[in-house]
């Protein structure tokens, strides 16, 4: 399973006129849930082994609008993204959002498919859907 990319996350909630959006997540907002994984480098264990819990799980993320995207570094996006959702800059974390746009689950260390699926099938918005009232 491929991230998506924060730039691409970030080009997606840009304006007709080129202008970033204040909230880099809203194009999302009311599509999909969102995980943001952070971490302060590409080779961060947790951040490997997260990336590793969710390419097995491709499937259960589609059948549940779940997008991954990705802050990880110290550049400018990454930063902004981190600082938007209150996460350190030097740790580890990932953050679920719902479609509604608010954070559902925040953890230190990398999360199951499991545990998010059961997080996100707890919601009503996503018992809606189950029920096929989607």
């Amino acid at each position: 399973m491929r991230p998506l990319t924060l730039g691409l996350a970030l080009a997606l909630a840009l304006g007709a006129d080129g202008s970033a959006a204040s909230d880099p997540l809203a194009a999302h907002r009311g599509q999909a849930r969102i995980l943001v994984v952070a971490a302060p480098e590409a080779r961060d264990p947790a951040l490997l082994a997260q990336r590793e819990a969710l390419a097995s799980a491709r499937a259960g993320l589609r059948e549940r609008d779940l997008v991954v995207v990705e802050a990880v570094g110290a550049g400018a996006d990454a930063s902004a993204l981190r600082r938007r959702l209150g996460l350190p800059d030097r740790a580890f974390r990932a953050v679920l959002i719902g479609k509604d746009g608010g954070p559902k689950l925040t953890a230190t260390e990398p999360v199951a498919p499991e545990r998010l699926f059961a997080t996100i099938d707890a919601m009503p918005m996503r018992r809606d859907e189950m029920r096929g009232s989607r």
